[in-house]
């Protein structure tokens, strides 16, 4: 790309892999930016410097999140060659869950998202991650999915969670337990 403007978006569409253009409000785009999205929170998150393991997983992550992404951009499933996700990016999410929630006490009560900067940010990532869920799924009512869209979606904003409480144990900063009011 010679320039980063093209223009070609001013009237409020956008293209997709292949060149068949769609309203920049469809929810094939709009799928496609919460998953964009969920990358950069991702982003944000690698950016507060954390332990090596995390930097490693998060930045695997976000690699897949781009093969997600570049999956959904293709309307016609196999019409075009795209990297998708596999099982054993899932098994990736889950060994990661059992590995994360390893390191926490078992919880035992709802939490408040918050705490150190890096759960705080993994937990706002994990809410753009249910978001970027409910999108694809939107999409997928009208349109057929890349296979493990949805599963790899619901794992990652598992992993998310317990990273956040992982965050929160490793700086040792207490988790805020969610006080319901009696009424």
């Amino acid at each position: 790309m010679a320039r980063i403007y093209t223009r070609t978006g001013d009237k409020g569409e956008t293209g997709l892999i292949g060149g068949e253009r769609l309203p920049k409000s469809s929810a094939r785009i709009c799928a496609i930016g919460d998953v964009d999205e969920l990358n950069a929170q991702i982003g944000v998150a690698r950016s507060f410097k954390p332990w090596h393991e995390l930097d490693v997983l998060l930045y695997e992550v976000q690699n897949r999140l781009f093969d997600l992404g570049s999956g959904l951009a293709v309307k016609e499933l196999g019409k075009y060659k795209t990297p998708q996700i596999s099982e054993e990016d899932v098994k990736l999410l889950e060994d990661s869950i059992d590995e994360a929630e390893a390191t926490v006490e078992p919880l035992r009560n709802f939490i408040l998202p918050g705490g150190s900067p890096l759960a705080a940010q993994l937990h706002l990532a994990r809410t753009v991650c249910r978001r970027a869920e409910r999108s694809v799924l939107r999409l997928g009512s009208e349109s057929d999915l890349p296979p493990l869209a949805i599963i790899y979606l619901n794992r990652l904003s598992d992993l998310l969670f317990v990273l956040a409480r992982s965050a929160n144990s490793r700086s040792g900063v207490q988790e805020v337990i969610w006080n319901p009011e009696d009424k």
